[in-house]
């Protein structure tokens, strides 16, 4: 009997094992077959259903998201309200590393923020648009340092020509945490 799926194995019913979670599987269970490029099978294998659905959304993360968190957003960066929307903005990105997020050129020198150290991500809003839709505005991330206590960092977007590619950032930082979430759960 198949540890995953209730099938009895014999010469005519093979088991096959998913190339992601290496569980067994009856054919039926496991035969959607992937590339998965990050696990370095570069021509399509089989997974489960359940890998399948993740590797599904992790490639489309990877493929569309990562780029704009690595290129940045520039964002007036606040520590406590109101924010000053007048106030110097800075250019926030992922690390080369995917580990943490940094500011480009921050006098202050703010510490990183590590992604396995986040909380909680929630997005700003101010109002609403012609149709009623609420009108992001910016992301409040909160996080743990290393000595346990709790930060929340508020990014407003900056008041600039290249609005748009802050609101891609804010965006994909929401699909990266959800994805955090979904692996650590």
């Amino acid at each position: 009997m198949a540890p995953n799926c209730n099938t009895k194995f014999d010469f005519m019913k093979r088991r096959h094992h998913c190339r992601r979670c290496g569980q067994c599987f009856c054919n039926s269970c496991c035969e959607t077959k992937m590339s998965l490029p990050r696990m370095c099978f570069v021509d399509p294998v089989r997974v489960c259903g359940n890998c399948a659905e993740v590797t599904k959304r992790e490639n489309e993360f990877f493929d569309k998201h990562l780029k704009v968190l690595i290129t940045g957003g520039q964002f007036v960066v606040a520590d406590s309200e109101p924010i000053d929307d007048n106030g110097p903005s800075l250019v926030c990105k992922l690390s080369s590393s995917h580990r943490y997020i940094f500011f480009e050129e921050d006098m202050s020198k703010r510490e990183n923020i590590y992604l396995d150290k986040i909380e909680s991500v929630q997005i700003l809003t101010s109002g609403t648009d012609p149709q009623g839709n609420m009108m992001g505005t910016g992301i409040a991330i909160k996080y743990r340092l290393d000595t346990g206590e709790e930060e929340m960092i508020k990014l407003q977007v900056a008041q600039v020509p290249n609005r748009k590619q802050a609101m891609l950032w804010v965006s994909a930082m929401q699909k990266a945490t959800k994805l955090l979430y979904e692996k650590q759960n």
